[in-house]
């Protein structure tokens, strides 16, 4: 089965420790400390490989360290530094935080290589602590902590227009008659198990990516079936198409179809509901052109069209109705941003281990503005987008989180009061 989920371990290297020796050498009796540092952990790195395209690998093999580096030894020697893990994932993978689910990297787009966890840096050997006063040090530093996580992998296919509707409705018919993509194609009363990707390509025009997404009937948003587990393949796409049985050759009221796939979208996230949609009512051929077609039809259009949702009756059987609609979502697509859709970082590895560094809040009368500093502050400031509305949410969670927002009640700040933090400065609103 196409694994698009899976769980691992990761733990980068330990920092060897620093060496604790003195010159022994014939005719030098006092002999210096000479004892070398600890080589540097390995770290973990995430990189892009073209040739995966799912996550099956990683259901045979869960926990992936670095190698340790190695302690200082004497003669100033240092220790050798512990080899690199490289753990290679599709295009499209968002590695996750496993117990908050919170996303720490998304590899795609530019973002191809990624230190995720870096080595714990070699203790220094005794050398480094001679002093005038302390010539023979018989201390050397430990070698830093190795770092470890427990990650989700997600694989969220790179696609620009989604596919979705019921089982047996003709969305593969439709990829295959579009793109260069082979799906299986069959009398199916179960639902596809792989998310099928193609391309299509059309004159004087840019053309796109298109995928079928599969597993979605009514109760997927709650994990009945398969659905849920291929609903995170629609969250990339730009536009969807509903593609409706129109014909009604099980039974199936198309109109009620689509209000369900819609209901399943809505729960699963609101985002994506919102999304630009066309409705593709498919199996025009079987209606032999009688008046049966006109009025189905007629009645998808008189529920769909005055929403904004633009209805398009083809036959991917026959072609019938088809290039209307791939000219129309390209219209769609060209209006649109032409960026990726790429899930901005909400975890960061780093300030797990930075926790503990403290932080400072002051009063400035002079500047008449409360500052706020430390190391974890600064380095937040640096990683997060305050610009985009998500990001600045994350920020005052974190300032909430740390207990910088009860330091500033406790100093008296009011509404409208101004927080510095390394230049940049915020109005307080609670």
């Amino acid at each position: 089965m196409f694994a698009d989920r899976a769980k691992i371990y990761v733990k980068s290297g330990k920092g060897g420790d620093g060496h604790v020796s003195f010159r022994r050498e014939k005719y030098v009796p006092n002999g210096g400390p000479d004892g070398g540092d600890g080589g540097n952990g390995g770290s973990v790195i995430f990189e892009v490989d073209e040739g995966l395209n799912t996550l099956t690998d990683f259901r045979h093999i869960r926990k992936y360290c670095a190698e340790n580096g190695a302690e200082g030894g004497k003669k100033n020697c240092k220790g050798k530094s512990g080899a690199d893990i490289v753990i290679r994932v599709p295009h499209g993978t968002v590695i996750k935080e496993a117990e908050s689910g919170k996303v720490i990297a998304d590899m795609s787009g530019d973002n191809r290589r990624m230190v995720l966890l870096k080595g714990g840096r070699g203790g220094n050997g005794n050398q480094h602590y001679a002093t005038s006063t302390m010539q023979a040090p018989k201390y050397a530093q430990p070698g830093q902590d190795a770092k470890e996580l427990d990650l989700l992998l997600e694989l969220k296919v790179i696609a620009d227009v989604g596919l979705v509707g019921f089982p047996n409705v003709g969305k593969s018919t439709f990829l295959a008659r579009v793109t260069n993509a082979r799906p299986k194609i069959a009398n199916y009363h179960f639902t596809t198990l792989n998310p099928n990707l193609g391309v299509v390509d059309l004159e004087d025009a840019k053309g796109f990516v298109i995928a079928d997404i599969p597993g979605l009937i009514e109760g997927a948003s709650e994990g009945i079936g398969l659905g849920y587990e291929f609903l995170r393949h629609i969250e990339r796409t730009k536009v969807i198409i509903h593609i409706v049985d129109a014909a009604s050759t099980e039974g199936r009221d198309p109109v009620e179809d689509i209000y369900a796939i819609h209901k399943e979208l809505e729960a699963y996230n609101p985002e994506i509901a919102a999304r630009p949609q066309v409705i593709a009512a498919n199996k025009i051929d079987m209606f032999a052109g009688t008046e049966e077609e006109s009025g189905t039809v007629r009645r998808i259009r008189e529920e769909f069209e005055p929403r904004g949702i633009r209805v398009f009756p083809i036959s991917a059987v026959s072609g019938q109705g088809v290039r209307e609609l791939l000219y129309a979502v390209n219209n769609l697509l060209a209006e649109m941003d032409d960026k990726p859709v790429v899930f901005e970082q909400e975890y960061f590895p780093e300030w797990k281990e930075r926790a503990g560094e403290p932080f400072t809040v002051t009063y400035d009368e002079k500047a008449d503005e409360y500052v706020v500093e430390g190391p974890r502050v600064e380095k937040m400031l640096g990683y997060t987008n305050l610009e985009s509305e998500k990001g600045f949410i994350f920020f005052q969670n974190f300032l909430k989180e740390n207990g910088i927002l009860e330091e500033l009640e406790k100093l008296g700040i009011g509404e409208g009061d101004t927080v510095r933090m390394y230049g940049l400065s915020f109005d307080y609103y609670k």
